[in-house]
């Protein structure tokens, strides 16, 4: 998951902006529940582990262990490969999964909470490289 964290970052930061330039008045806890909810630009996991998910439950091995977001994540993906596979039979499981991870997702299957640190992590870095640069003029 660690090589998708920019990318993530990015594309969670993206549709905060766009939440925030919508907003005629700004309640943070309402930004957060609204961003996780808003549309992503991929499913952020890698097709790696998304083949090793969706193998596992179309064994029939249940996921109760798994954070409820997670798996809601991972039953998408689930439906969205097997739908490619009745499509495309040629494609291994692997083959399918790489495809459907690096399509637009729904959500971003993160809690407000969670959002609410990335984002402020992200915008605290920000504000550290503007400064930064402010002092090199």
């Amino acid at each position: 998951m660690m090589e998708y964290a920019e990318e993530r970052m990015r594309d969670l930061m993206r549709a905060y902006d766009e939440y925030i330039a919508a907003c005629g008045y700004i309640r943070m806890p309402e930004v957060y529940a609204a961003i996780v909810n808003m549309a992503s630009r991929r499913f952020w996991v890698s097709d790696v582990r998304a083949t090793k998910v969706v193998c596992a439950m179309l064994r029939g091995v249940a996921m109760e262990d798994m954070r409820p977001l997670k798996r809601e994540m991972f039953e998408e993906i689930r439906a969205r490969v097997v739908s490619l596979r009745r499509a495309r039979p040629e494609l291994s499981l692997r083959e399918c999964c790489a495809r459907v991870v690096e399509q637009p997702a729904p959500k971003f299957y993160l809690t407000p909470g969670s959002a609410k640190i990335m984002v402020c992590k992200a915008r605290k870095r920000w504000m550290r490289e503007k400064w930064k640069r402010m002092r090199l003029l």
